[in-house]
């Protein structure tokens, strides 16, 4: 495939309400979109950094700057491109997995809508349509959290996770579960404890949980491992696995018993396919976390949880648990708790461009 150009725009995005974690609070989402053009049409992508390294080192404007000066002159100057020689191209530049993974899909999305293929048949999928879970932030108190939740299991959300914190964790916990005691229930930490907060942890196993999400640092692989040893929720891995190598060793450690798989956060959705893979084969669950998407991100990600390993409920929610008008045609919408995932040609989502250009604030094209 001939790449003519590539197109990037910061978007800045209103969130729906603030979305609160252990690292901070979002009200607007800063994303960048990428276009690529070929002969044959465009395909777009998304880079889901955020606006300040605070869930990773990854930011937008030191995207912007390394997408602009380093990976999109190394892709344009191959000229030719296929999907699977876009990560070989930009391996010699270090990490900045977020800006690879947004190339790789803009080019993936072109060649597929060029082959009359879908992301989901491409990858592997296996089913039309995929459970919806949600993540819910932390709230002002638990009982704001308790009708928060009420609110989305009313909407039909299958499975519930809410981010947990130092001082916002077993309360919130056990008030959530009081309220809901049969639901699919989950924890997310965001690398926010220490395993001097092992008994902490070692609490929420009264509240039978599906798992607890990312407790320690994301380089403490083996603080993961000792702290498996002393709960009994499954201990999952986000922040720890950013490729296939560190799915690998985090297994082979006994870290995890079960991965979220961001596509964005492993260097794309081949490496992302080469984790469920692996997880597959070892017998480990994964599940499809989210970076708060736009309906690009979101498209790509459903047709990602739609592969056979995917076994628990995703982080794959409706366009408008975020978004009050989404930058597709179609937003991703809610059916019964369930996401249909994409069957058209490559994404098989297309672009409300007027929606885009009301959202960006910055834009810069590179022609070959």
């Amino acid at each position: 495939m001939d790449v003519e150009s590539v197109e990037l725009r910061v978007l800045q995005l209103p969130l729906v309400q603030p979305f609160t974690t252990s690292f901070g609070t979002e009200t607007v989402r800063e994303v960048i979109v990428v276009r690529v053009r070929t002969p044959a049409g465009d395909g777009w992508g998304e880079i889901v950094t955020q606006h300040a390294p605070l869930y990773s080192s990854e930011y937008s404007g030191g995207a912007w700057d390394v997408a602009r000066r380093f990976l999109v002159p190394a892709l344009l100057n191959e000229r030719r491109l296929t999907p699977e020689r876009v990560a070989e191209v930009l391996a010699p530049f270090v990490g900045h997995r977020m800006v690879k993974a947004g190339l790789e899909l803009a080019v993936l999305d072109a060649s597929l809508r060029a082959a009359g293929r879908s992301l989901a048949a491409f990858l592997g999928g296996v089913v039309p349509r995929i459970p919806a879970g949600v993540s819910v932030g932390i709230q002002a108190d638990a009982g704001a959290l308790v009708d928060a939740v009420g609110g989305y299991l009313d909407e039909g959300y299958r499975r519930i996770k809410i981010k947990i914190a130092p001082g916002r964790d077993v309360v919130e916990t056990a008030a959530v579960r009081a309220a809901f005691p049969e639901i699919p229930l989950q924890v997310d930490a965001n690398s926010a404890y220490t395993l001097e907060d092992a008994d902490t942890l070692a609490a929420l196993d009264a509240y039978d949980l599906l798992l607890i999400e990312q407790p320690l640092q994301e380089d403490d692989l083996v603080d993961h491992a000792r702290l498996a040893t002393r709960l009994h929720t499954p201990v999952c891995l986000d922040e720890s696995i950013v490729s296939d190598k560190a799915a690998a060793d985090a297994l082979a450690l006994g870290a995890a018993a079960i991965i979220n798989i961001k596509a964005g956060r492993v260097g794309g959705y081949l490496e992302a396919r080469r984790i469920h893979d692996r997880c597959m084969a070892a017998g480990v669950p994964v599940w499809c976390g989210g970076m708060l998407e736009t309906g690009i991100g979101r498209a790509a990600n459903a047709a990602l949880a739609s592969l056979p390993g995917f076994t628990l409920p995703g982080d794959v929610s409706a366009s408008s648990r975020f978004y009050h008008h989404d930058i597709v045609a179609e937003p991703i919408t809610l059916d019964d708790g369930f996401v249909t995932v994409p069957s058209g040609d490559g994404l098989g989502i297309e672009i409300d461009h007027a929606a885009v250009e009301a959202a960006t604030v910055e834009r810069f094209e590179l022609r070959a």
